[in-house]
């Protein structure tokens, strides 16, 4: 099960995996990017934040690269 520690900013994510919700995450696109700034022990483990990914949209212009 993932951790409920964004491994970007260190702060709880939110993520809702696991339980009987939706997770926030689902309705979310994100952009390829953003996972090179997350480190290999969390990358497909740990849930980044919506908080975090509204910031990289914002930095990046909201390009998917």
């Amino acid at each position: 099960m993932a951790a409920k520690i964004c491994p970007l900013c260190r702060e709880e994510n939110g993520c809702m995996s696991g339980k009987n919700e939706n997770c926030w995450c689902t309705a979310e696109e994100f952009p390829r990017g953003i996972f090179e700034l997350v480190p290999e022990e969390s990358l497909h483990r740990d849930c980044i934040c919506k908080k975090c990914l509204e910031k990289y949209k914002e930095e990046s212009g909201g390009v998917s690269v």
